[in-house]
């Protein structure tokens, strides 16, 4: 009787162990199921975050904090080669230990990691050591991973994340992360000519306006608050003319005095830019194209009053000084949110460089 006890227990044993063991699988496989649907929410995240009109650096900043906040990590940092150095494109770190964390590529560590184009986990083992590349600090991580970043098969830099406590990622899907860290290195691709952009926006030495490219980087965030806004391209079409006639320093205050008309009229929210030469855009954010239209007739009968006198050694048959005098030529199209700027704004390019040197007009496209 004891043995038939004894079996019996036995039997229940293992039948206990086999249902905790189907439960711990159960429970394994939500915490992955979970975690994959957490990954799918971020890369949707990362989707909205590239599509807004915001600069690189906002870009990598809000990547940054989503990637903290869904996976729970307490630092993430981001470091990408600019083609000089290492440089930090976002991270929750304070900035003291910017300068160890983005020489990372120079551990010992993570050589191996950056050669085989794989991921590193490191760790301690109780609370009184320190990992190995951490210089000044102490308490501050316990664990980290480390993923190269590498765009057709060319190492770019890396995204490295931390926790405060021994072995806290040894249960992380590294999956997930592989598939994260796939898309941090995409949205490295896609913000590259965002960057370039942002980078050769310039101010134009006679007109104090910012060049052509403001208008699809900062300047863009501007005209996409609004779902429709009128663009404005105008020439000065007699600029060469005053330059041969007057030299070119006239010319270069008529640019000056041009510009100051304009922008005395201009609100904030209007976006005014040296296109290229004798061409300035303007855009209307958010302001029917019919209300522009009155508007630059104004603006042109305002530009066409400027008088800049010649040298006193240029006058008139009856004594007086020769003046040089502006006209300009205007076009004005309607933009859509969403819809290509440039090509819209090549469009009117196209425009008034084809149009009659004569033409001194309002036209509409």
């Amino acid at each position: 009787m004891i043995i038939g006890v004894i079996i019996i227990l036995v039997i229940i044993i293992i039948l206990l162990m086999v249902y905790n063991i189907s439960i711990y699988k159960k429970i394994e496989s939500f915490n992955n199921l979970n975690q994959k649907i957490t990954g799918l929410n971020v890369l949707q995240d990362f989707m909205d975050t590239i599509s807004e009109c915001t600069s690189v650096t906002e870009k990598f900043n809000k990547i940054n904090e989503i990637l903290i906040e869904r996976y729970q990590i307490k630092y993430s940092t981001i470091v990408v080669y600019d083609g000089a150095e290492y440089t930090i494109k976002a991270s929750n770190v304070e900035q003291k230990h910017w300068e160890n964390l983005r020489s990372l590529q120079s551990e010992e560590i993570f050589q191996d990691s950056i050669q085989t184009a794989t991921p590193k986990y490191i760790t301690v083992e109780n609370e009184n050591e320190r990992l190995p590349y951490q210089k000044m600090e102490f308490g501050r991580a316990k664990s980290a991973m480390f993923f190269p970043l590498y765009v057709e098969n060319v190492y770019i830099g890396y995204w490295i994340i931390e926790g405060q406590k021994p072995h806290e990622f040894d249960n992380i899907d590294t999956t997930i992360l592989e598939v994260v860290r796939n898309n941090i290195v995409s949205v490295l691709r896609t913000v590259n000519n965002q960057a370039i952009i942002e980078n050769i926006v310039r101010d134009d030495k006679f007109s104090s306006l910012k060049s052509e490219e403001y208008l699809y980087a900062d300047g863009r965030k501007i005209i996409d608050k609004y779902t429709t806004s009128t663009i404005c391209l105008f020439r000065i079409i007699n600029l060469e003319d005053i330059n041969e006639e007057f030299g070119r320093n006239i010319g270069n205050e008529i640019i000056t005095k041009v510009a100051e008309v304009v922008k005395q009229n201009l609100s904030e929210e209007y976006v005014f830019v040296r296109y290229m030469g004798p061409k300035f855009a303007i855009v209307f954010s958010g302001i029917d194209i019919q209300a522009v239209g009155n508007f630059m007739g104004e603006i042109k009968r305002q530009v066409e009053e400027i008088e800049v006198p010649s040298s006193d050694q240029e006058k008139e048959d009856d004594g007086d000084k020769k003046v040089a005098k502006p006209k300009i030529n205007v076009i004005i199209s309607t933009y859509y949110k969403g819809t290509a700027l440039e090509g819209a704004m090549r469009k009117l390019e196209e425009y008034v460089d084809k149009a009659d040197k004569q033409e001194s007009d309002i036209n509409y496209l």
